[in-house]
């Protein structure tokens, strides 16, 4: 039996993956499905190809391919496409352009001249990379699927119970306690516990993980009609946008926030107090650059990054553990593919990749 602790974006898509597969799999979540704990709750989160490393560029697609077979299997629309926009003045589009030329992704490179005719209500001054494939995937939607049919594909599922301490025992299965008197045993454990995984201890060696308490914030549009892109920028501030879904309020809003600049924390710790300078240089981004949107915000919010030194993720097996902790602020768009590839290293069908290893401590 496989276990997986943790139903969020990874843990969710872990077991889904797993029990589609014949595979038996209690899925362990210490909350309500859904819930706002961790980093896998909201209804926006960016989907793209666009990315200044050829590794990345390729995952993208492998993850499209999944992303669809789960629309497909649990008969849930989940992506949005928007086409997305990347920008700014130490942002690098050609090059972007060059690496999702070489990989076969639609793509174009503007002047901001072209540009701004097509999108009137972003101020623009420098070269753009858009690429017709980008959108927006709903998060909690993407969770409540993958548990459902992981359920429906034969999982158990345990909800509201915390594990509060994982064993090795002498024939190298692992025994589970939860802190409702639950004891389960399993050959395999995946731990997909996100921001909570630096508070387990488990008896593996793991790269150092920081998690920073980070806001996202939405603001309206003032033509409601608009149809928005989704926005990457790295200047003096390294921002993204994209539109807001549900979290937004009633009437279409897009979401902006810093990609850097979070608050240490601990996902036991954090404070969920937006933090009032990001909201003063996100709303000053805003007024500069993006027009179209009214520069207040009408919803904001706090989440969770998990991040490695290097931003890659953590998807390794040691002994009996797989670690998926698919983090550093990028992990969403790659949840089904990330179930996946752990469902492959709890089976043993796969080795795993070594920008992903557990300890890259040198």
């Amino acid at each position: 039996m496989i276990a997986v602790v943790g139903a969020g974006l990874m843990g969710a898509a872990t077991a889904w993956q797993l029990a589609r597969k014949g595979h038996e799999v209690t899925l362990i979540e210490a909350y309500d499905i859904g819930h706002k704990h961790g980093s896998s709750h909201g209804s926006s989160r960016i989907v793209r190809r666009a990315y200044a490393d050829p590794f990345y560029v390729g995952l993208t697609g492998q993850a499209y391919e999944q992303w669809r077979e789960l629309e497909h299997d649990s008969s849930t629309p989940l992506l949005r496409t928007t086409g997305g926009l990347d920008m700014g003045e130490d942002r690098d589009p050609k090059a972007i352009a060059d690496l999702l030329a070489a990989a076969g992704v639609p793509h174009e490179l503007l002047g901001p001249e072209e540009a701004s005719e097509r999108w009137p209500y972003i101020r623009i001054t420098g070269p753009v990379l858009y690429h017709p494939d980008a959108g927006v995937v709903d998060a909690d939607q993407t969770v409540a699927a993958c548990v459902r049919r992981a359920i429906e594909h034969g999982a158990d599922a345990i909800i509201g119970a915390r594990v509060t301490s994982i064993d090795v025992r002498g024939d190298e299965r692992v025994l589970l306690r939860t802190d409702d008197g639950r004891e389960i045993v399993a050959d395999t454990v995946v731990i997909a516990a996100g921001a909570w995984l630096p508070e387990l201890r488990l008896p593996v060696p793991l790269t150092p993980l920081e998690v920073t308490q980070q806001q996202v914030f939405h603001f309206r549009q003032r033509d409601p009609s608009a149809k928005w892109p989704t926005l990457i920028w790295d200047g003096a501030l390294h921002l993204y946008g994209l539109p807001s879904g549900s979290d937004g309020g009633l009437l279409p809003a897009v979401k902006v926030a810093e990609h850097d600049r979070g608050t240490p924390t601990t996902a036991r710790t954090r404070d969920g107090v937006v933090d009032e300078s990001s909201r003063t240089r996100v709303s000053g981004f805003v007024r500069d650059r993006l027009p179209g949107l009214e520069p207040d915000p009408v919803a904001e919010a706090s989440c969770l990054y998990t991040t490695t030194p290097d931003e890659d993720f953590v998807l390794d097996r040691h002994g009996p553990f797989v670690i998926a902790s698919a983090c550093s602020g990028h992990g969403a768009k790659f949840a089904p593919l990330i179930g996946d590839m752990a469902a492959d290293l709890a089976t043993g069908r796969a080795d795993p990749h070594p920008r992903f290893r557990l300890d890259r401590r040198g």
